[in-house]
């Protein structure tokens, strides 16, 4: 099993960027599928993107070109790129397994806001 811990949220003026950064331990992260899933308030907790083992990925409608996962499995880390983003993306983002996540942990929050 892996652990993830994220980081890189924080605020941002709508149209803006953010990148977030997931680092795993544990053995093997580099044979496992992992994705990145947020938690707005109010809403229940939903996958925004994933990244296969072998490099494949999706994104949930709502962040189709806007956002961009990908993974550096020598570093044993995953990233997400945020652009343009609104307030709608307001929420506390989490990377863990996909599709099946195990435990959260923390997160980190992302806030769109002027």
């Amino acid at each position: 099993q892996v652990q993830f811990v994220e980081s890189g949220g924080g605020l941002v003026q709508p149209g803006g960027s953010l990148r977030l950064s997931c680092a795993a331990s544990g053995s093997f992260f580099s044979i496992y599928d992992v994705g990145w899933y947020r938690r707005a308030p109010g809403k229940q907790r939903e996958l925004v993107a994933g990244v296969r083992a072998g490099g494949k990925t999706t994104y949930t409608d709502s962040v189709e070109g806007r956002f961009t996962i990908s993974r550096d499995n020598g570093k044993k880390m995953m990233y997400l790129q945020m652009d343009n983003l609104n307030p709608e993306d307001t929420a506390v983002y989490y990377c863990n397994h996909w599709p099946s996540p195990l435990d959260y942990s923390q997160g980190t929050q992302v806030t769109v806001s002027s």
